[in-house]
C-alpha cells in the first residue's frame, strides 16, 4: 500500500470504475431519450383529442375521458387491440383495425431518439488534458450499438406500460395481452432501424453467434438482389392499389360526398372524419392491392370482395372509404383489368434480379427471380396483417384480406413472369459480347485461309536469303518408285564435345511492317572542271525497281531450343 501511495499508482479497478461512470450518463440519456419519444407521441394525440373535444358541442365526458382516450389511440398506433364497452347490444366490441398512417408518429420519434443517442458521443469537448482530459470536461465515450439499442427501448418501453395501464380506465381501454407484444415489437424495430442508421447502414457479415453455413449462404449476392427485387414487386403493387383506390374514389365521388356529409353537420365532426379517413388511407392502398391479387379483402363475415364479383350483404357502418368498394354483383371486365397490376410487378421482380456481371449463370439468375418473388410475397403477406382486423364483434370480426392468400397470390403472381424475364434480360445484356466477339473471329479465319500469308512469306524468305528456311511443303514425286540406295555404315559415336549443335528454331510474329526495298545509290564521281566550257549535266538515271515487292506485317526472331 505504501508503495502505490509513493508512486501514486492507481489501483487496475480504478479505469474501469471511472470508465462506467462516464458511460452512464451517455446510458441514462439514452434512457431518457427514448422515453422522451414515447411522451412526444402522447403529447401530440392528447393536443389533438383536447382540441376536437373543447370544439363538440356534445362532449361526451370530460377532459379526463379525452385524455384516456388520446393513451389508447397511441396504443392503436402501435397495433395495439382496443375494446369498446359502450355498445348497443352489450357485447365488447374489438377495435383492430390500426391506422397506418398513425404508426408512422412512434415510428419516426423512436427511431430519431436512437439516432441521437448514437451520435452523442461523437463530438469533443473543449476541456481536458492533452492526454484524454478528465471525467467531466474531455470528449464523451461512444456507446457501443447494442447498449443504445436496449437504452432506448427500455425507456420507451417504461412509457409504454404505464400509458397501457393509464388507458385502462378511459372508454376504449387497450387489450393487456395485445399490448404485451405489439408496443415492443415496434419498439425495438424503430430502435433498431434508428441505430443502424446512425451507424451509416452497415451491411457486413453476420455475427459470430450466427451458424457458419447461415453466414457464408448470407453473403453471396444474390440475396441482396432478391431484396431489392422482392421490394421493387412489393412497391408496383402498393402503386397498383393507391391506383385502383383513387380511380374508385373518383368513380363513386357522389356516394363518398353524401356518406361524408351525413355523419355529422359540424365542423369539428367533419374534421375528424376527415383526420381518420387520411389516416386509414394507407390501408385502402393495400386493400386495394390485395383486390388486384385476387384474393380480395372481407367485409365481415361472409362478405368479400374479389375481381370476379362481390358476395355476401356486409352491415358495413357509413364511411367515406366504404363508400367507394365496388356494387355486388359478378365482376367485370373493368375489375378484372386489374390483374394487370401483378404482372406489371413479376417483371419488375424479373429485372431487378439480374446482376450486371456476365460470369453469372442462367440457374443463379432464375434462383433470384424466385427469391425475390418470395420476398414480395412475404412482404405483402404483413402488409396485409397490419392493415386488416377486427372492428366489432360477430359481422365485422374480420374486416380486411387475409395475410396468407395476399402472401401466397402474391407470390405466384410474381413468380410466373419473373423468372423468364430475368431469364431473358440475363441473355440480352450477354449478347453485345458475343456479337463483338463474332466478326473478329470470322475475319481471322479468312486471313489464314487466304494466300496472302503464303505469299509474304515466301517474299520474306527470298529477302532473308538462307536466315528464312522453305517451309513450303513438298508434293509427293510423281512416278515409279526409284532404287533406294543401301543403307550406309552407322558413324562412330562421337563424345559431348563433338556433338552437333541442334538447329536454331525460328518464330514469325506479326505486326512489324518490314520493306525491303533497296534504297538508290548514287555511284558517279562529281564533275571535275577541266576546261571553261560547260559540260553537260547528265540527267538522273531512273531508281532501279524492287527487287523483292514490299513486305509488312511480319518479323523474324529467333527462338532458343528447348531443353
Amino acid at each position: 500500500m505504501t508503495q502505490v501511495t509513493e508512486r501514486e499508482t492507481p489501483l487496475q479497478a480504478a479505469p474501469r470504475a471511472a470508465a462506467g461512470r462516464r458511460r452512464s450518463p451517455a446510458a441514462a440519456a439514452c434512457v431518457l431519450g427514448g422515453a422522451v419519444a414515447a411522451g412526444l407521441g402522447l403529447g401530440f394525440l392528447a393536443v389533438l383529442v383536447i382540441v376536437l373535444w373543447i370544439s363538440s358541442p356534445y362532449p361526451d365526458s370530460g377532459p379526463g375521458g379525452a385524455l384516456h382516450l388520446a393513451a389508447g389511440l397511441w396504443l392503436l398506433a402501435h397495433g395495439t387491440e382496443l375494446v369498446r364497452y359502450e355498445t348497443l347490444s352489450g357485447v365488447p366490441a374489438p377495435v383492430g383495425v390500426t391506422p397506418l398512417l398513425l404508426v408512422a408518429l412512434p415510428a419516426l420519434l423512436l427511431r430519431r431518439a436512437a439516432r441521437l443517442g448514437s451520435a452523442s458521443g461523437d463530438g469533443g469537448g473543449d476541456g481536458g488534458d492533452a492526454d484524454g482530459g478528465d471525467a467531466d470536461g474531455g470528449r464523451d465515450e461512444v456507446l457501443p450499438a447494442s447498449a443504445v439499442f436496449s437504452a432506448v427501448a427500455c425507456g420507451y418501453l417504461a412509457v409504454g406500460s404505464l400509458a397501457t395501464v393509464y388507458a385502462a380506465a378511459g372508454p376504449m381501454p387497450a387489450d393487456p395481452l395485445s399490448a404485451a407484444w405489439h408496443v415492443p415489437l415496434v419498439a425495438v424495430l424503430a430502435a433498431a432501424g434508428g441505430v443502424w442508421s446512425a451507424k451509416g447502414r452497415p451491411v457486413g457479415p453476420l455475427p459470430h453467434w450466427v451458424p457458419g453455413a447461415v453466414r457464408r449462404a448470407a453473403a453471396r449476392p444474390r440475396y441482396p438482389l432478391a431484396l431489392r427485387a422482392g421490394a421493387a414487386g412489393a412497391l408496383v403493387l402498393l402503386g397498383g392499389g393507391a391506383l385502383i383506390v383513387g380511380a374508385s374514389l373518383a368513380w363513386h365521388a357522389a356516394e363518398v360526398q353524401a356518406s361524408f356529409l351525413a355523419l355529422t353537420g359540424v365542423w369539428s365532426g367533419r374534421f375528424a372524419v376527415l383526420l381518420l379517413a387520411v389516416a386509414l388511407l394507407p390501408n385502402a392502398v393495400v386493400w386495394g392491392a390485395a383486390y388486384a391479387l385476387g384474393p380480395g379483402f372481407a367485409l365481415g363475415a361472409g362478405a368479400t370482395a374479389t375481381p370476379l364479383g362481390f358476395a355476401g350483404a356486409p352491415a358495413l357502418p357509413r364511411f367515406p372509404l366504404l363508400a367507394a368498394l365496388p356494387p355486388e354483383g359478378p365482376g367485370t371486365l373493368l375489375t378484372c383489368a386489374t390483374a394487370g397490376v401483378p404482372v406489371l410487378a413479376g417483371l419488375a421482380v424479373g429485372w431487378f434480379a439480374v446482376r450486371r456481371a456476365r460470369e453469372v449463370r442462367y440457374r443463379e439468375t432464375a434462383l433470384t427471380a424466385a427469391l425475390g418473388a418470395l420476398v414480395c410475397g412475404l412482404l405483402m403477406a404483413g402488409l396485409a396483417a397490419a392493415a386488416s382486423g377486427p372492428l366489432g364483434s360477430r359481422g365485422l370480426a374480420s374486416f380486411g384480406p387475409v395475410w396468407w392468400a395476399t402472401g401466397a397470390a402474391a407470390f405466384a403472381w410474381t413468380l410466373l413472369p419473373a423468372v423468364p424475364v430475368a431469364v431473358a434480360v440475363h441473355s440480352w445484356r450477354t449478347r453485345p459480347a458475343r456479337q463483338a466477339d463474332g466478326p473478329a473471329a470470322d475475319s481471322e479465319d479468312e486471313w489464314h485461309d487466304s494466300g496472302v500469308r503464303e505469299l509474304r512469306w515466301e517474299a520474306l524468305r527470298r529477302a532473308a536469303g538462307t536466315l528464312v528456311p522453305d517451309l513450303t511443303p513438298q508434293d509427293p514425286p510423281q512416278g515409279p518408285p526409284r532404287a533406294t540406295a543401301p543403307p550406309a555404315e552407322p558413324a562412330p559415336v562421337q563424345g559431348p564435345a563433338d556433338a552437333p549443335k541442334p538447329p536454331r528454331r525460328l518464330t514469325v510474329v506479326t505486326g512489324l511492317h518490314l520493306d525491303l526495298t533497296p534504297a538508290p545509290v548514287d555511284l558517279t564521281p562529281a564533275p571535275v572542271d577541266l576546261t571553261s566550257a560547260p559540260v553537260p549535266a547528265r540527267p538522273a538515271e531512273a531508281p532501279p525497281r524492287p527487287l523483292v515487292p514490299p513486305v509488312a506485317g511480319a518479323r523474324v526472331l529467333p527462338r532458343r531450343p528447348r531443353a
